[in-house]
């Protein structure tokens, strides 16, 4: 067994394995960064998908206070997958708000008929009046790092991208 994480050099090649323990997790604790740099943890549903060979991740969210004021000091966030058998995602990104219509509907799109369920749903069930329904918060996350973890031997594959200086480890 090792501990050392392994860089790989496209996303592709941990790919597979990201989308296989999101669908199994669903669910991911995101967390932000209060006005005194504390941490904040909240558990919320992203949708994934990979647009010029860089995944890019969306969260249908009710555009909160909490959220809103923690984003707007420190962009940075990270989604938290884990499940017992010790496999687990991080993804590290940089985040905002997305106000443009066109947006909001491809990304209400996704949810519906892009993912397969759980991870896929319909999100009228939340925001009735559709993707223009005022209460309807979307968050765009661009990934500088994304470790997969497999519980089973602890190997730990790290992505990030090519023009991003901060350290894997």
């Amino acid at each position: 067994m090792s501990a050392v994480p392994t860089r790989v050099a496209s996303f592709d090649e941990i790919e597979d394995e990201f989308n296989r323990y999101v669908r199994e997790i669903v669910y991911c604790s995101l967390i932000t960064v209060d006005r005194r740099g504390r941490p904040r943890a909240r558990v919320l549903l992203p949708i994934w998908q990979v647009v010029d060979g860089r995944p890019v991740g969306w969260i249908a969210a009710y555009r909160t206070p909490v959220k809103t004021a923690h984003l707007a000091r420190n962009p940075h966030v990270t989604c938290s997958y884990w499940k017992p058998s010790q496999n687990a995602v991080f993804v590290d990104s940089v985040a905002g708000w997305v106000e443009e219509e066109h947006v909001k509907r491809e990304v209400w799109e996704l949810y519906r008929k892009g993912s397969p369920p759980p991870v896929g749903y319909d999100p009228r069930h939340y925001w009735p009046g559709g993707p223009t329904d005022p209460d309807f918060g979307l968050l765009r996350m661009d990934p500088f790092r994304v470790q997969v973890l497999r519980g089973a031997d602890l190997r730990s594959r790290i992505w990030q991208p090519p023009d991003d200086e901060a350290t894997a480890l």
